[in-house]
């Protein structure tokens, strides 16, 4: 028997030598401007010690401001493990907004999605406030 543990590191340097290329032809693509970014995020999931799956985006975005109001937009690949299968390669993305209500609060929303070759499209929302003390 395989430990998980074992499973989630064999998967891990599998994609971070994917997440290195991706990383450095996105870098050397993109020229220096105000606003771009690079934006990569991972999320493993678990059920008690049983490892589920790890999601790796890539993403290429811009943030900027309008007055009071910030905003970004990012996407790229979004690389999928499930726990016991091949990986797959989808599309993710996000956007949203935030605004400063008063000095102390900022009022925030966003919306994302990812895309699934083998099953529905993924959408999410968030909206949210932070408190500053």
């Amino acid at each position: 028997k395989v430990s998980w543990c074992n499973l989630h590191k064999k998967h891990l340097i599998k994609n971070m030598k994917k997440l290195a290329l991706a990383l450095a032809a996105t870098l050397a693509s993109t020229p220096a401007m105000a606003g771009v970014y690079v934006n990569v995020e991972s999320k493993a999931k678990y059920t008690g010690s049983d490892y589920k799956s790890t999601r790796t985006d890539l993403h290429v975005g811009y943030e900027g401001k309008a007055g009071q109001l910030g905003y970004y937009i990012q996407g790229g690949p979004a690389l999928q493990a499930d726990d016991g299968v091949d990986g797959t390669s989808d599309f993710s993305g996000k956007g949203g907004v935030k605004i400063a209500a008063t000095e102390k609060l900022d009022v925030y929303g966003e919306v994302s999605f990812v895309t699934d070759e083998t099953a529905d499209n993924a959408y999410g929302t968030k909206i949210g406030a932070k408190y500053k003390f």
